[in-house]
């Protein structure tokens, strides 16, 4: 393999010191035209490209922001990855993009990869209910937000939707359609995402004077449409199956379509269904799905900020220690029920 051309090559070429190569690429204005010329033309000939990554190391401030999320195979995290890459570059830098497929050994990798790559920051959807993954991270004091989660027991900040309000639409809409006889299809029970939609179905089926039990819990332990399937499957084995379903995202309500539609079973006639993000694909099924809208490029775009305003506030600090200090926030935004034709059928 060629070796690659580096800096003191090109001071060779052209006759210079190494110091001149470098004030030519970073400060050509203190550097005389005809030197200028000469170290050019040789950089040129050479082929040589900077190393970036060795230059912010010494700098001591990456370029890359740092975005790992629990599926990219989720169209919700496609949608806030679009956000957070919008402001990162707006403010001139890139994102690393990775994705922990929902597990606390891959987030930990991840999260460690970071940490060597000394990222400027990083946006994090944690799948370790335990919390380890993160403390360890902590130690690197490479700043962090949460994203679609609430920073609960931790000073960073957060950006998320209030999942409690969230899986209160959705339960609430379908009692005030006559349904009195309903399952949850909740995903891994290990996610907060998944616990707080719960809570708000409970809140909503409580403010009608109905019993908890009206509701049964199907988990699951992806949160994708083969997970869905799966549930649909077990649905329609009960002795009594209820008349709706709310699904903690979109992928399992779509694969509890897929499996009423393999069966014969009738959307919304005989079951109705309501998923949770509203992803591209929610208006685009067969049956055309009633959601849950999570802003979900917002919420990508206001972490990015974020974490840019906290960076900047450690940068500012450095040169002026009387400036000041960034403030943590907990940004909540408000979800919104999108209805369409897979729960339009009143009992």
């Amino acid at each position: 393999m060629a070796r690659s051309v580096g800096i003191k090559d090109v001071a060779r070429a052209a006759g210079v010191s190494v110091g001149t190569v470098s004030n030519v690429i970073n400060r050509p204005d203190t550097v005389a035209s005809e030197t200028r010329a000469r170290v050019l033309s040789a950089i040129d000939r050479l082929g040589y490209v900077r190393s970036e990554s060795a230059r912010q190391l010494r700098a001591g401030r990456s370029r890359i922001m740092g975005l790992l999320v629990l599926d990219m195979g989720n169209p919700f995290f496609v949608d806030v990855t679009r956000g957070a890459e919008r402001a990162a570059r707006d403010a001139g830098l890139g994102v690393m993009v990775c994705n922990s497929a929902q597990s606390s050994g891959e987030e930990a990798e991840y999260l460690a990869l970071f940490a060597e790559q000394r990222v400027r920051g990083v946006l994090l959807t944690p799948t370790d209910a335990s919390g380890r993954n993160i403390d360890a991270f902590r130690r690197h004091r490479i700043p962090f937000v949460l994203v679609d989660r609430v920073a609960e027991g931790t000073t960073e900040c957060s950006v998320s939707v209030d999942d409690v309000a969230g899986g209160a639409l959705a339960v609430r809409h379908l009692v005030d359609a006559g349904h009195r006889s309903l399952a949850y299809v909740s995903g891994p029970p290990g996610l907060n995402q998944v616990r707080d939609r719960r809570t708000g179905a409970l809140n909503a089926l409580a403010e009608a004077g109905l019993d908890a039990d009206v509701l049964r819990e199907l988990p699951t332990e992806r949160l994708d449409v083969a997970a869905g399937r799966d549930a649909g499957a077990r649905l329609l084995g009960l002795a009594e199956r209820p008349t709706a379903v709310f699904c903690a995202n979109d992928l399992l309500a779509l694969g509890v379509l897929q499996a009423m539609f393999a069966a014969g079973v009738r959307v919304p006639e005989d079951l109705a269904i309501v998923g949770y993000d509203d992803i591209e694909f929610a208006a685009a099924a067969a049956v055309p799905l009633t959601s849950v809208r999570q802003p979900a490029v917002t919420m990508g775009a206001l972490a990015a900020e974020l974490l840019l305003e906290e960076t900047e506030a450690e940068a500012e600090a450095k040169t002026r220690p009387t400036g000041r200090p960034h403030e943590h926030r907990r940004v909540v935004l408000q979800p919104e029920l999108v209805v369409r034709r897979s729960s339009l059928s009143p009992r």
